[in-house]
């Protein structure tokens, strides 16, 4: 691609890089030079302009893009792709979902050439319907057909994807403790329920008891089971972990480095999902749990391995009701 400035007479057929005033009003930059362009400029005394003009073996930005974003989203991955325009095209969730995507790919589409640029959310960031996952740019007016070509191998069978709900019911099991919460909590944990499309079909409280919570367990039907304890559970024989394996379940994880959110433990009962949510739970706030159970609802199990990863980035936020605060006055 050749770029820079030339005379007005010899500038048709090549794209304006700068928008410029004219008597019938103005040619925005982006725009391919007519004739008409070219007599209206002249018209206006202009003399000269900076333009782009494509050589043999480039791709036009708005073609550029339209690739790239098809490859990277690969077939059927709840994903919307925009028209392109200016060098530009949006990745947009056709649901709500978890954004999955190949970093390692995305890193080494962004390496082929500055100019192929592809920005996205974290990885495993929820989304709701007609969030941005994603946005491709082409950031010149044209780039070489050797490096989109590279770009696009390099997106596999779809670098970008979004996991949808696979989760519909859930129940939420609460226990009680004398002077406790209660039920609190219950509208914050509905709506991030609501917000992928799963329904809180039941809302069950029982003594904050092994053998009352292990009975309450084992009687649910829901797809995945939800535990807030009226005591915050704070270790892997504590109430709530010892009645889900009186229950019959597993727990396969307990503790998490995300803070708020750290005492979560993760299990399973049969093929069912179990989260013994953390007290922060009861707020509407992004904490630990969102994280875990996102995923879960959207079909994508979570490892130790995962839940340890999380650590990097899971500082989230400091509370002022933190009884021990995490630095000094």
């Amino acid at each position: 691609m050749k770029f820079g400035p030339v005379p007005v007479a010899e500038a048709e057929g090549a794209v304006l890089a700068h928008s410029v005033g004219v008597p019938s009003g103005r040619l925005r930059k982006g725009r391919v030079l007519s004739a008409a362009d070219v007599s209206a400029l002249l018209a206006g005394g202009v003399r000269d302009v900076i333009v782009a003009r494509l050589e043999p073996g480039d791709v036009g930005e708005d073609v550029a893009a339209a690739a790239l974003a098809c490859a990277v989203c690969g077939n059927d991955q709840g994903l919307d792709i925009t028209t392109a325009f200016t060098g530009r095209v949006n990745l947009i969730a056709q649901t709500a979902g978890v954004a999955v995507l190949d970093v390692a790919a995305l890193e080494a589409i962004n390496a082929v050439h500055p100019m192929i640029t592809i920005a996205t959310v974290p990885p495993h960031q929820q989304m709701a319907k007609g969030g941005m996952v994603a946005t491709i740019k082409i950031i010149s007016y044209a780039v070489p057909e050797t490096d989109l070509a590279r770009a696009v191998s390099l997106a596999g069978s779809g670098a970008i994807t979004l996991a949808r709900p696979v989760v519909k019911t859930a129940q939420l099991i609460i226990t009680e403790i004398p002077g406790g919460a209660g039920e609190k909590g219950r509208d914050a944990i509905e709506g991030r329920l609501q917000a992928l499309g799963v329904t809180l079909s039941d809302v069950v409280l029982v003594p904050h008891q092994t053998d009352s919570l292990a009975a309450a367990i084992a009687a649910s039907t829901a797809d995945i089971v939800l535990i807030l304890t009226g005591s915050a559970t704070s270790d892997i024989d504590d109430v709530a972990p010892s009645a889900l394996r009186g229950a019959g379940g597993q727990v396969r994880h307990f503790g998490m480095p995300v803070d708020p959110g750290n005492l979560l433990f993760l299990g399973t009962l049969g093929d069912r999902t179990v989260i013994g949510l953390p007290g922060c739970a009861r707020a509407p706030a992004l904490n630990g749990a969102d994280w875990v159970l996102s995923r879960e609802i959207c079909g994508l199990s979570v490892s130790s391995q995962d839940i340890a990863g999380m650590g990097v980035g899971g500082l989230l936020k400091e509370i002022p009701t933190r009884p021990q605060p995490r630095r000094g006055r």
